[in-house]
C-alpha cells in the first residue's frame, strides 16, 4: 500500500515539475517578446533621430545596428525556446497520462478492497443469521 502511495506522490510531483517547466519557458518567451518589442521601438526612435532607415546606408546608426543584432539573437533564442516548450508540453502530457493511469488503478484497487470488505461483512452477517436460525430451530 505504501509503495503505491509513494508512486502516486512521485507521479504527482513529476506532473507538477513538468507544469513548472512549461510555465517557466512560457514566461521566458513572454519576456523575450517584450524585449524584442522594446528593441523595435529603440530602433525606430534611433532611425527617426538620425533620419536614416536603411541599415545598409554608410551612416546608419551603430546603436540601431547593435539593437537589430540583439533582436535577431532574441528571435533565434525564441525559436529554440519554442522547441523546448513543445518538448516540455509533450513531457507534461505523458506525465499526466501516467498519473491518470496510476490514479485509475488506485481507484480500482480501493473499489475492490471496499467490495471485499463489504462481502466479508455480509458473510459475517449471513453467518450470524444462520447461527440464530439454527439455534432458534433446535
Amino acid at each position: 500500500m505504501k509503495s503505491r502511495d509513494s508512486l502516486l506522490r512521485l507521479k504527482r510531483f513529476q506532473v507538477d515539475e513538468k507544469r513548472r517547466q512549461v510555465s517557466q519557458i512560457e514566461i521566458m518567451l513572454s519576456d523575450f517578446q517584450r524585449n524584442i518589442e522594446d528593441l523595435n521601438e529603440q530602433i525606430r526612435v534611433e532611425q527617426e533621430r538620425s533620419g536614416i532607415s536603411d541599415p545598409t546606408h554608410y551612416a546608419y546608426p551603430t546603436f540601431a545596428k547593435a539593437a537589430m543584432t540583439r533582436r535577431e539573437n532574441l528571435e533565434t533564442s525564441m525559436g529554440d525556446l519554442r522547441a523546448q516548450l513543445e518538448n516540455a508540453q509533450a513531457d507534461l502530457g505523458e506525465a499526466y497520462e501516467e498519473l491518470k493511469k496510476i490514479e485509475l488503478i488506485e481507484e480500482r484497487n480501493e473499489r475492490m478492497a471496499r467490495q471485499q470488505a463489504d462481502k466479508a461483512e455480509q458473510d459475517q452477517i449471513d453467518e450470524a443469521a444462520a447461527r440464530l436460525v439454527s439455534t432458534g430451530s433446535s
